[in-house]
């Protein structure tokens, strides 16, 4: 028996390569394989009665909005509204210290009225975390650094809204 690889042929064919490895692997004979039939596409008919046009898409009926989101003025209305209403009745609030300080806060920031000051920071010497009650003497320091450089700034103008970013200016 001579176990030596055949050298001597040369396989180049495509198709001589799959049969070999077919045999190798154990498949069997390449041309035994089993072969999945193809049915042929049949071509779309060209007559005009074939062609079905894309329907066309329904008109969009637009929803009316149940609650229409208010213009940027007329949030700012409602909201000067909410805040003139609640300035009287933020004594009656029953909160904690530091919640009632951020309404103190929120009230001289809209508002600018330097009477809510006194009140503010008194609440903010009731806070009992150190942390909250320091950071909130420090916001009480900044809202009279800012009104005291705000030029004629009345006692009571509560149709003033303040700026957005309430920190000093660098210079």
């Amino acid at each position: 028996m001579n176990i030596q690889p055949n050298t001597v042929s040369n396989i180049s064919d495509d198709q001589e390569l799959a049969k070999a490895l077919a045999g190798v692997n154990g498949f069997g004979d390449a041309d035994t394989q089993p072969v999945a039939e193809v049915t042929p596409v049949e071509e779309p008919k060209s007559n005009q009665e074939n062609i079905n046009p894309m329907p066309s898409p329904l008109p969009l009926n637009p929803v009316p909005q149940i609650n229409p989101v208010p213009q940027r003025d007329e949030l700012e209305q409602i909201k000067m509204e909410a805040v003139n209403e609640l300035r009287p009745l933020v004594d009656k609030l029953i909160l904690p210290p530091e919640e009632k300080f951020d309404v103190y806060l929120l009230l001289i920031r809209c508002t600018d009225d330097r009477t809510l000051v006194a009140p503010a920071h008194e609440t903010a010497r009731m806070i009992e975390d150190e942390t909250r009650r320091a950071t909130a003497l420090l916001d009480t320091i900044k809202e009279i650094d800012y009104l005291s450089a705000k030029p004629g700034l009345e006692e009571n103008s509560a149709n003033i809204a303040s700026p957005i970013d309430n920190q000093p200016l660098l210079v």
